[in-house]
């Protein structure tokens, strides 16, 4: 390592040594060699190996910035011992790290930061942080801390003025104690853990508030406690356990810009006082319980880039206005609902739309032409071309764009996954499956060139596939199974290079499969039950274009064998004549079926007597 050929003169004089994001490898150094060092930041290195137990860093370290993957070892006590001067300490992503400091070590330093995600501080909450009362900016995330959050870590924040806090991925759990916090906290990450009851009031002064992947069951006493919050920009209270309508106190949060209550079991309507939040720019309630239909105030929300309320029993008609009115949208959700007839016209203002589903509902009609207006999947992207989505809090105490992350389920080559920011950005899609579209695909989907995901599935389409849907060749997934398409598959289908997934299956498709392409990689249920279609991978073979005639195998006919067609049928005419002949007298004439059935009785008698002494001879002789 580097640090091993600093001359021996700089390890007396050496005050600050900054190595960070390189590919510096190998094992942690003696750094207490280094008596004047007090800033050293090696991390995004290539770091490595155990820190040994008898090294301890130096005393007049200020900044320690370890951020790595590969550090293990147990730090204790005699690590940081007489470092009175240590304010900023990072060891973040050192996962086989451990932090073992005794129960009553009353550290000799003050940390104003802490960063000691995915190190081992549990299973205990860390007793030694009751002491650091100057911290501004702690992470403590994926730690493997199994415990409740002791009140006097809650105290602790009364006295901040700001504060950055993240303990998400831990398995702590417990009630949530509420204490009289009038400061302004920056950023609280509070999930996934364990909480449950209701959410203490006094979070309602954060900024940046993350609640998710908890036991919450109570949201009225947190959302309608107090008058105006002017301060809380981003709330995420997902996969809790909330239930009953959602609250309708929304005009109390007027700089609300991301509200996240999706994977809750919300129910009734979308409360209107949702539409006074002018500047919302992600709202997300999916996979709740919420019905009626959606509310005409969000039509004031004309800065929203993400609108998700799919898997809900949302009704009626998809509003005009949601073309019209939001044309921000980038991601719009609205499938496993049940709304129903054709899709607005107006839709097609949305010219920034990169993800549409209407999955799963009762739409009907035609697919609309003018889907060429949506501009953004007409261009291709590339990975470079994304430069974020930010949006800006600007207040007294901190301004520039502070970032939110976009997050959206897609169903994505047969299983629902979870993408994010610039992945999911890339990843434009049409999700129309499940319907009760008609008539043609719209030759103007061709125009679509950035398209990455195209599902019509399990629809009433008709006609032919557009000859020239091998322009777009971003596709990843084609999916147009389950129609009543017909004609022959475009030879500029094979154009599509990249093409993971295909479904052509369940539709009236004829002709052969074009050949030499990797259209013949796929599987046979790909094509599967159009009757008229040919070539590999399927089994029926082609002849000049067309499925081959099987030929029929006739059984040969000789005029001398004994049974032949006119022997069986006149068998089966003399078997239903003599039956009806006896059987139908019998049922006819009472006398006859007297006599019939008397005669059957005496029969089995006799019978049975001429069996009894059989018997009883047999016992006789033995």
């Amino acid at each position: 390592m580097i640090i091993h050929h600093l001359s021996g003169c700089a390890r007396y004089s050496l005050e600050r040594l900054y190595l960070g994001m390189n590919q510096i490898n190998g094992t942690l150094p003696d750094l207490s060699i280094f008596s004047s060092l007090r800033e050293l930041n090696l991390h995004g290195n290539k770091l490595n190996g155990e820190i040994p137990k008898d090294n301890k860093f130096p005393p007049q370290l200020e900044q320690l910035d370890l951020q790595s993957k590969s550090l293990k070892g147990v730090l204790t006590d005699y690590h940081f011992a007489n470092m009175s001067k240590l304010y900023f300490l990072d060891l973040s992503d050192n996962s086989l790290l451990a932090l073992a400091f005794s129960q009553n070590w009353v550290p000799p330093f003050q940390l104003s930061h802490i960063g000691l995600r995915s190190c081992k501080l549990g299973p205990v909450f860390p007793k030694w942080l009751e002491t650091q009362n100057q911290f501004g900016d702690i992470d403590i995330s994926n730690a493997e801390i199994a415990d409740m959050v002791p009140k006097w870590f809650s105290a602790n924040l009364a006295f901040r003025e700001w504060i950055s806090m993240n303990i998400s991925y831990n398995n702590l759990h417990g009630i949530i104690p509420n204490f009289p916090i009038k400061n302004i906290q920056y950023s609280l990450i509070l999930g996934p853990n364990q909480f449950d009851g209701p959410i203490p009031p006094f979070l309602q002064g954060s900024m940046f508030l993350d609640l998710s992947k908890n036991k919450f069951s109570d949201s009225l006493s947190f959302l309608c406690a107090n008058g105006k919050v002017e301060t809380l920009y981003q709330l995420d209270l997902s996969n809790n356990r909330f239930s009953g309508k959602i609250p309708d106190c929304w005009s109390h949060f007027k700089s609300l810009s991301y509200l996240d209550l999706s994977h809750n079991n919300f129910s009734g309507r979308i409360p209107t006082s949702i539409g006074s939040l002018l500047n919302l720019q992600a709202l997300l309630l999916r996979n709740n319980n919420l019905t009626n239909e959606i509310p005409v105030s969000l039509r004031n929300c004309t800065n929203l880039v993400m609108l998700d309320i799919a898997e809900n029993r949302l009704s009626g008609l998809i509003p005009a206005w949601i073309g019209s009115e939001l044309q921000e949208l980038q991601f719009l959700s609205l499938g496993r609902n049940n709304f129903h007839e054709s899709l607005p016209l107006k839709f097609c203002y949305l010219s920034n739309i990169l993800l549409l589903d209407l999955s799963l509902n009762n739409m009907s009609g035609q697919i609309p032409k003018c889907i060429k207006k949506f501009t953004s999947m007409t261009q291709k992207t590339s990975s470079r071309d994304y430069h974020g989505h930010s949006y800006f809090v600007k207040t007294s105490q901190f301004s520039g764009p502070q970032p939110y992350d976009l997050n959206e389920l897609l169903m994505w080559k047969g299983s629902e996954q979870m993408f994010k920011n610039s992945v999911l950005l890339l990843l434009k899609s049409i999700d129309l499956s499940s319907n009760h579209f008609s008539e043609e695909i719209p030759l103007e989907i061709e125009n679509l060139f950035g398209l990455v995901s195209l599902n019509l599935s399990r629809n009433l389409l008709t006609g032919n596939i557009p000859s020239n849907i091998g322009k777009l060749t971003s596709l990843d997934f084609l999916d147009l199974s389950r129609n009543h398409l017909v004609g022959s598959i475009p030879l500029s289908l094979t154009q599509i290079d990249r093409l993971g997934i295909l479904d052509l299956s369940h539709n009236n498709l004829s002709g052969e499969i074009p050949t030499g392409t990797q259209l013949q990689s796929f599987n046979a249920s790909c094509y599967e039950d159009n009757l008229d279609l040919c070539g590999p991978p399927l089994e029926k073979l082609c002849i000049d274009g067309k499925p081959a005639q099987e030929p029929i195998v006739k059984v040969p006919e000789d005029e001398n064998l004994l049974f032949t067609r006119e022997f069986y049928m006149s068998m089966a005419i003399g078997f239903v004549i003599s039956f009806w002949g006896v059987f139908g007298s019998i049922l006819i004439n009472r006398s006859w079926r007297h006599a019939y059935f008397k005669f059957i009785s005496n029969f089995s008698n006799a019978i049975y007597v001429m069996a009894a002494v059989k018997v009883f001879k047999w016992h006789q002789r033995g």
